[in-house]
């Protein structure tokens, strides 16, 4: 079970305080305003700026959920009200929002979808007691230290480790010996999985020939990278990266001649919907991702076919994990037995004791989902490869 300090005597403070509240503020009841008692769920992320395709997936995927939910009554025979803000990646804007959302009377937060805004806001939630899924924030550090926020999403280390023992065992990549990596130093995100992959790597038998790094600031010239990279032979390049990056890297390798297999992890999901991409360049690029939207399970078709006919588009994991973050919540609250008229603290408290034990089955982004003391998911991750223009999902 998860560490939680929380005082006998500011439980019952905070208890006082939901009793008198009202939906509008951090400690209050779930009211609205006509008084009907309803769960009130925010959500963060970036639906503007260069990050916007995986908070809008997430904003549209949630909301796909708390629909069904409510069409299907609720939770715990309560209606969920549901409310996201934009952060434009941007963690000052990030808690903005987050206050926003207290303000407006939110009792869970599902987000934020990006890492160091999540680091910033997993804070605030913490001093408020406020329970916290991350589908997509996927550094250790949203986690380490913060005992009410919890991921759906893979872990960082855990993203390098799978996909370097993914590159090792899977048939199609057995001939591979030799591996360039190139990654952003600047982000903790690209450094996190760099680190393990490259560890796990000499572990398992492959040569990492090429190891280069590039910064936000130098993100738009990868030709030293991929010189290095074909000069050493390397059959495959690691791309712990995300989309925007790996775009440039492959058009530049394209025009010299350099036809490696590109490998990547979830942030370059979202790629083949980038404005302005040639998707041709992106053929048989593999990434790791806990979701396939082609896969031919009923709850995963159901969810595309609602999205694409609700956003005209399909959904990257961002969404789909999104989407398994709000049945999370959901079954939280159900086996909690917790009601909207309890306080942020208190629902906090009542979900974080639940999540130690519990199993989340039958999600698009994993079977038998279990989390671990920290909040980090155990879930088996999928490969894609991209054909014709399209995610296929990879045995």
């Amino acid at each position: 079970m998860k560490k939680r300090i929380v005082s006998m005597v500011m439980a019952a403070a905070l208890t006082a305080v939901s009793v008198a509240g009202c939906g509008g503020s951090a400690g209050g009841s779930g009211s609205s305003d006509s008084g009907e008692q309803m769960f009130y769920i925010g959500g963060i992320g970036p639906t503007t700026g260069a990050a916007a395709i995986y908070g809008s997936c997430v904003q549209n995927a949630a909301q796909i959920a708390v629909d069904e939910i409510n069409e299907n009554g609720g939770i715990n025979g309560y209606q969920v009200a549901y409310r996201f803000e934009d952060d434009v990646n941007d963690a000052e804007k990030s808690v903005n929002a987050y206050n926003s959302l207290k303000d407006w009377g939110m009792q869970i937060l599902m987000g934020t979808v990006t890492t160091t805004p999540c680091i910033a806001v997993a804070t605030e939630t913490a001093a408020d007691g406020m329970f916290e899924i991350t589908p997509s924030a996927s550094s250790t550090d949203v986690i380490d230290g913060n005992d009410n926020v919890y991921q759906v999403c893979f872990t960082d280390p855990n993203q390098g480790t799978a996909s370097a023992d993914y590159i090792s065992e899977n048939d199609s990549l057995k001939g591979i010996s030799k591996v360039a990596v190139i990654y952003d130093s600047s982000s903790v995100y690209s450094t996190g999985i760099h680190d393990t992959f490259v560890s796990e790597a000499e572990n398992v038998g492959i040569e990492v020939v090429s190891d280069t790094a590039f910064t936000a600031d130098t993100n738009t010239d990868f030709s030293t990278q991929l010189q290095k990279a074909q000069e050493t032979g390397a059959e495959l390049v690691f791309l712990p990266i995300y989309y925007q990056e790996a775009s440039i890297i492959l058009q530049q390798a394209k025009s010299m001649n350099y036809e490696p297999v590109f490998f990547g992890v979830d942030g370059m999901d979202g790629i083949l919907t980038l404005e302005g991409f040639d998707t041709s360049l992106a053929e048989g690029v593999m990434l790791l991702t806990p979701f396939s939207a082609d896969a031919d399970d009923e709850t995963t078709q159901k969810f595309v076919s609602k999205y694409q006919d609700a956003y005209d588009d399909v959904p990257n994991q961002f969404g789909a994990d999104a989407y398994d973050a709000i049945y999370i919540i959901k079954q939280a609250l159900e086996e909690a037995d917790a009601t909207p008229d309890m306080s942020v603290d208190e629902i906090g408290t009542a979900l974080g004791d639940v999540m130690s034990g519990l199993t989340f089955d039958g999600g698009i982004t994993g079977d038998s989902m279990v989390w671990d003391d920290n909040g980090a998911v155990n879930k088996d991750p999928k490969a894609v490869i991209i054909e014709n223009g399209a995610y296929k999902a990879m045995d």
